[in-house]
């Protein structure tokens, strides 16, 4: 009954999230003596966790960057830091997304904010859309991996274990995913002659590079201050 009940909610296109929250609760309601008033309680206690609530506040920290123009600086910054490469678009949006997973621990996130602005630039400059969009594909799953990681605050709820550590655990990970990335468009990059931007000045660095600072300084001091005993994964939040 479980899984039929479950079954025909998908093919009926509910969420899965919702078709595995019903199915259970029509089989606990009329195939067992459990009482629905304890099963509220229990799905109340099952996320009445302060360390829980970090997750929607990085997701809504990481939204708020995004509307408030974050994003286009980030992405500014890192096109002038590896533009004049070849391939230099493919290589800014490994950099963009590894910045900007330190805002929102989300590899959804990452792709949704980072990556319109991405793909139009790299079809702009001629890359076909399946490279630009497969590049910006991969590079936003170093989102889950460097902190703050949205996985690792769950992780760390459930089986009880420190956030802080795991979030200094997940930066070399993800540098050396980002670092990988890089060296598979370095090699693409000479064999398809991918083009490449014109060297920016040093003016226009710089304060591209001001622009994005301090968004950049966002993981660190999300784990500074935690590894440090100065705030909570939530109050960094």
């Amino acid at each position: 009954m479980l899984i039929a009940t479950f079954v025909v909610l998908v093919v009926f296109r509910f969420s899965i999230a919702m078709a595995l929250g019903l199915s259970c609760a029509a089989a606990i309601v009329f195939f067992s003596n459990i009482s629905p008033i304890v099963m509220v309680q229990r799905m109340v206690v099952g996320v009445d966790s302060f360390v829980l609530l970090a997750i929607p506040l990085f997701v809504l920290s990481g939204r708020l960057m995004n509307e408030g123009g974050i994003t286009d600086k980030i992405f500014l910054f890192a096109r002038a830091l590896v533009g004049h490469v070849k391939g230099g678009l493919a290589h800014a949006n490994i950099i963009g997304s590894l910045i900007f997973a330190g805002m929102t621990g989300s590899a959804v996130a990452d792709a949704a904010g980072m990556g319109d602005i991405e793909i139009k630039a790299m079809k702009d400059q001629g890359y076909n859309e399946e490279f630009a969009a497969s590049m910006t594909i991969a590079s936003s799953i170093i989102g889950p991996i460097i902190p703050p990681s949205i996985p690792m605050v769950l992780y760390g709820a459930l089986a009880e274990v420190s956030v802080g550590r795991l979030f200094l655990g997940g930066i070399v990970p993800g540098l050396l995913v980002a670092l990988s990335l890089m060296v598979m468009v370095a090699v693409i990059g000479q064999r398809k002659n991918f083009p490449k931007d014109p060297r920016v000045s040093l003016a226009v660095f710089i304060r591209r590079f001001w622009d994005a600072f301090i968004p950049g300084l966002t993981p660190v001091i999300i784990v500074g201050g935690i590894v440090g005993g100065i705030f909570t994964p939530t109050e960094a939040a």
